[in-house]
């Protein structure tokens, strides 16, 4: 699988398809590239070439722990800078959960190079929030304080970051442990800067401001709950609304099972809406 050099961190990637409008998705959470490339090889089937990746400190993607702003900031930048390399923009920019977070801060700081949003599993609400929080940084945050940059990498994501990159283990026992806890409270402020709006991480006026074409699906669960994508879809002007899973599992933080037994459906309702607006223009 090919890797890139990203704003200095290896980036690890793969092109599905061979010709056709460019879209790039991302998975939920920090998956890997794994958590999408079935769909992705499925837009690809139907005409696309999709680019799938590993965001910095995801994956076998090397990490790298830069302060000074979000971490989804970082995300988007290396997002445009790895695009920018394959000569891919604009580009539809598609994701889940947190990918869809950083599919929507994309197409609001690069609104240049975004032909359009696939965008799923919305999050939102008070418990996404703080589910949220817990596990993108006070987990590892704690971690750090507990038992230094060892106990960091024995924390079960980045055991498997270490796994799929052995690299990553120098690399993250070279950082200074209280340098780390400082970036991530860092990130942890930016996220809860942005958690209290109804789509986490973007303001009503700011969905609004993106007019870009915008196909929304929403979640069924705790952390994805159908309100934040219908919030989403009433605010973006030139969006439109599908459903793909009709129960709440409001029992559970994430139906994964469920949106897997469904991909099939979720790739057809994007295919459509690529094929829909590239027709027109």
């Amino acid at each position: 699988m090919p890797v890139t050099s990203v704003r200095g961190v290896d980036i690890n990637y793969e092109v599905l398809g061979e010709r056709g409008p460019w879209v790039v998705l991302q998975p939920g959470g920090r998956r890997a590239l794994s958590g999408v490339k079935s769909l992705g090889e499925k837009l690809a089937e139907a005409g696309c070439r999709v680019v799938v990746y590993d965001r910095r400190n995801c994956g076998a993607s090397g990490v790298s722990f830069d302060g000074g702003r979000s971490e989804n900031e970082i995300w988007a930048a290396d997002l445009q800078a790895l695009l920018g390399q394959l000569d891919a923009l604009p580009a539809y920019i598609g994701g889940s959960s947190s990918g869809c977070r950083l599919a929507l801060l994309m197409a609001l700081l690069h609104p240049a190079d975004v032909r359009g949003l696939l965008l799923w599993r919305v999050t939102g609400g008070a418990y996404a929030a703080r589910r949220l929080v817990e596990n993108y940084y006070t987990q590892f945050i704690d971690a750090a304080r507990r038992g230094g940059m060892e106990e960091v990498c024995r924390s079960e994501h980045f055991a498997e970051v270490i796994a799929a990159n052995p690299a990553n283990r120098i690399r993250l026992m070279s950082l200074d442990p209280q340098r780390f806890i400082g970036i991530m409270e860092e990130w942890r402020r930016a996220f809860n800067n942005g958690a209290q709006h109804p789509v986490i991480g973007l303001s009503p006026a700011e969905l609004r401001s993106l007019t870009m074409p915008a196909c929304i699906i929403p979640g069924n669960d705790r952390v994805h709950p159908r309100v934040p994508g219908q919030v989403a879809h009433r605010l973006m002007p030139n969006s439109e609304y599908h459903e793909v899973l009709t129960e709440d599992r409001l029992d559970l933080d994430v139906a994964l099972e469920d949106w897997n037994a469904k991909e099939g459906l979720l790739a057809a309702i994007f295919v459509d809406f690529l094929r829909r607006h590239e027709r027109r223009g």
